[in-house]
């Protein structure tokens, strides 16, 4: 029994330095996105990071047009593209009476017609789905530095700036009334999800790097109800969702960026039923106060 535990759960990452790269590379992005997709939950903006993830397409999409697959030129273009588009989508529901789930959405449709539009113009289909869905077990040495310096930036806003980011999700009105630091902590906030979808580009793709980002964080919400153990609790389900959908990947030949996503999905879902304030939980304590 141990022997075939083994040969299932450590073997694959034992014997294949590929596998070892990007599971280093998904334990890092799980360590770096999970936290923010955690504010991105609590500001109501769950979606907006999936807008985001769009967003840098036609950035990472003109460097591939004039580079190639080249980690670097796609990576500045898709932080470009991302940072303009969000603080575009912010300007506009700051200046005009559209709300920013909105002038998001719009941004992010154009920029997702538009970077495959370029990416046609020079690459083929496998070119096309390499940038939308990623190569987690294509990562090279280069694609980890990358990752790891978005994961230590990441962390170092996180720790400096935490109460402000924490404030300006819960409140912001309240924190706008004491301080001028509101709108920078906003716009900083954007910054680190836009800074950690062009890191999860680089292993997941464009769209399914927000997955990563947000099923982690919706399922830590079942089980804690304090922001900074949900953060960590969904770092947790990030790292066990990236290990699980590389097994799966091995194992049953799946994509393997599909397959993380799908294990962070089954957490979601088994977190949804089962977690102290999921559905079983709810309907219970809810007959409770009915009986008494």
């Amino acid at each position: 029994m141990i022997a075939l535990l083994h040969e299932i759960l450590i073997q694959p990452f034992a014997e294949f330095a590929f596998m070892r790269r990007a599971l280093l590379g998904a334990l890092l992005l799980a360590l770096s996105a999970c936290p923010v997709g955690v504010f991105l939950m609590l500001r109501g903006m769950s979606l907006a990071g999936d807008a985001m993830a769009h967003a840098i397409l036609p950035g990472a999409a003109a460097g591939f047009l004039l580079y190639g697959l080249e980690i670097l030129p796609m990576t500045v273009g898709g932080l470009i593209a991302g940072a303009l588009v969000a603080l575009g989508a912010g300007a506009v529901s700051r200046l005009t009476i559209q709300k920013e789930d909105a002038s998001m959405a719009a941004f992010y449709l154009m920029s997702l017609a538009l970077g495959v539009c370029l990416i046609s113009l020079r690459g083929s289909s496998v070119d096309l789905s390499n940038v939308l869905f990623g190569a987690v077990l294509a990562l090279n040495d280069e694609a980890l530095r990358l990752i790891a310096g978005v994961c230590a930036v990441t962390l170092t806003a996180l720790a400096i700036f935490w109460r402000a980011l924490a404030a300006d999700s819960l409140d912001p009105l309240f924190l706008r009334s004491v301080s001028k630091i509101g709108a920078p902590a906003h716009f900083l906030f954007l910054g680190l999800a836009v800074l950690n979808m062009v890191g999860g580009f680089q292993a997941l793709g464009t769209l399914l790097s927000v997955g990563l980002m947000m099923l982690p964080a919706a399922a830590a919400r079942f089980w804690a109800s304090r922001l900074f153990p949900m953060a960590v609790l969904a770092v947790g389900i990030g790292m066990v969702s990236s290990w699980a959908g590389l097994l799966l990947s091995y194992h049953l030949e799946l994509p393997s960026g599909p397959a993380i996503v799908l294990s962070a999905g089954a957490i979601y879902l088994v977190s949804l039923i089962a977690a102290p304030r999921g559905l079983i939980a709810t309907h219970l304590r809810a007959r409770g106060h009915r009986s008494a």
